[in-house]
């Protein structure tokens, strides 16, 4: 065994923290004269960071959004990651698993795992997780009108294999509001959806203290077009809409703040994207004290995951998205991610092959052990193009906040397709900038190359099947499963949700009957009914 496997290495900040040239390097630069008007990492309002120590404390969570096809499949995957330093387990789960739907439902021909891991039941989610430890692992999942449903499956492989539940630790998602004016896949109206994901942080709060209830999410909102001002602003007014359906639930933000996360993307304008990380932290900082009169710093905190951008990659040179990935993901290091996700060179063609995965976490782990950034806490606090820059998104970000605030909210303004014509806006301005040759994309609208100049990728393909094989497994789990169980606890589930009690213990409880996603999901259409798009044209 090597010594690499004999000891983790991967969460030490490297040491000494000297530079190339083994000259000293300090821990925190600020002003030569007083006062410090910036501030000082881990103080209120937290522009300079979290942590008093920055990443020399502890690096952040390298993950690697991964699945694809059945569990068994991206079990493996998962083992690979973590066998090459990968700290943290981040799901992607396919489209029917996403917006409730068996394998073997109509709805879902064509698309079992084809974006992510096809889960329909607990025998899946056993599958999935298989010799990883899930009281050593932290897992990211990337699920929303599902999430309940998700997590109670989690908790399930947990309980059957004597873990703990206040063991675990982890994120779900759970951010439906950005659904239903970035990314589509909803299923409930708003209401009933916010009771899902409210329940959520009271079953965590009570039996997994450890697991971070929700990850709002800037990033879908970023990558259907938005400009960095408006990521910040939809985020943290989707956020505020939670805090408050949570107080209205009887929760403390003081207390459940704590566990609130947040998920950004990061283009490649790198001073505006470090930039937009420090106001991000100042302006939730500010947000949770001034309009919740929250005063426990650690609910003040904006704890961030960061994705590089998928919007950035393109198919045409695919090898010039390595320094894309490269160049984006030094700056949510610089701005002070707390984990962090980079996209493989083949992503705006396929799922990323095993090499381009591999190569995609190297970026990180140069990052981490040979650029010495990690060494100094907010690295580029001072510079006047970075304080400049940090001061104009917290400008324009709150100018967006108390606009749409005025008018009611992000429901209100969700409602109204308000925040969806805004970043349709935004991404036809984009457009129409890089078709005119204003905003140059490399490879697209600048130095292109002859068609069949570039060599052609090794691209991953999704047997097919693996669609025939997970369809045959949930249609043999029905025919062998008690069947009184499974539909006293559906009935159950469906009596909770009539009422207002907490329904993620009854999902536990059904999702353990061998009731299946789509099972459960059904159950509550049957109350709750569907949503319908908001159209802005």
């Amino acid at each position: 065994m090597s010594d690499d496997k004999k000891k983790d290495r991967t969460k030490e900040a490297p040491r000494p923290a000297r530079s190339a040239s083994n000259l000293p390097r300090e821990a925190l630069y600020g002003p030569a004269q007083p006062p410090d008007t910036l501030g000082r990492p881990g103080e209120y309002p937290f522009t300079r960071g979290l942590h008093p120590t920055g990443y020399r404390g502890r690096l952040w969570t390298m993950r690697q959004y991964a699945g694809f096809g059945t569990a068994a499949e991206s079990n493996r995957r998962y083992r690979y990651l973590l066998e090459r330093g990968t700290m943290g387990l981040s799901v992607a789960f396919d489209l029917p698993t996403q917006i409730g739907y068996d394998s073997d439902d109509p709805h879902a021909i064509g698309e079992v795992g084809r974006v992510g891991v096809a889960i329909d039941s607990l025998e899946d989610m056993e599958t999935l997780f298989a010799e990883i430890p899930l009281d050593k692992v932290s897992t990211s999942m990337t699920i929303n009108a599902t999430a309940a449903i998700l997590l109670a499956l989690y908790v399930a492989v947990a309980r059957r294999r004597g873990i703990a539940e206040g063991a675990l630790s982890g994120t779900v998602q759970n951010d439906v509001l950005k659904e239903y004016v970035a990314r589509g896949t909803y299923i409930y109206p708003p209401a009933p959806s916010m009771r899902l994901v409210t329940d959520i942080f009271a079953y965590c709060n009570a039996h997994v203290p450890k697991w971070n209830t929700i990850s709002i999410s800037g990033y879908h909102i970023r990558e259907a077009g938005s400009t960095a001002p408006q990521e910040l602003a939809f985020t943290f007014l989707h956020a505020m809409e939670y805090v408050r359906a949570a107080q209205q639930a009887g929760l403390d933000p003081n207390q459940f703040g704590e566990r609130l996360s947040f998920f950004f993307a990061c283009h490649s304008d790198f001073v505006e994207e470090v930039a937009k990380f420090r106001a991000a932290r100042r302006i939730w900082a500010r947000l949770m004290k001034e309009r919740f009169g929250v005063v426990n710093p650690k609910a003040q905190q904006c704890r961030f995951h960061v994705q590089t951008g998928g919007v950035t990659l393109t198919a045409q040179q695919p090898d010039n998205n390595v320094v894309r990935v490269a160049l984006q993901a030094l700056a949510a290091v610089m701005g002070g991610c707390q984990s962090l996700h980079t996209n493989s060179r083949d992503e705006a063609l396929a799922l990323p092959t095993e090499a381009s995965a591999r190569l995609a976490l190297r970026t990180q782990q140069v990052i981490a052990f040979e650029s010495g950034v990690v060494d100094t806490v907010d690295p580029l606090g001072g510079s006047w193009a970075v304080e400049a820059a940090t001061d104009a998104l917290e400008a324009e970000a709150m100018k967006l906040i108390d606009a749409a605030e005025s008018k009611g909210g992000a429901l209100k303004a969700i409602e109204r397709g308000d925040i969806q014509q805004q970043i349709q806006d935004a991404a036809y301005r984009f457009q129409r900038e890089v078709d005119a040759g204003e905003r140059v994309i490399v490879g697209i609208n600048r130095f292109a190359e002859d068609q069949g100049a570039e060599a052609p990728l090794e691209l991953l393909r999704i047997d097919p099947a693996l669609e025939k094989a997970q369809v045959e497994r949930v249609r043999a789990l029905r025919a062998r499963r008690p069947e009184a169980p499974w539909k006293a606890s559906l009935q159950a589930l469906s009596d909770r949700a009539r009422g207002g009690d907490n329904l993620v213990p009854a999902i536990v409880e059904a999702v353990m009957a061998w009731a299946t996603v789509g099972e459960v999901a059904n159950t509550l259409r049957e109350v709750f009914g569907e949503h319908r798009e908001t159209l802005v044209l």
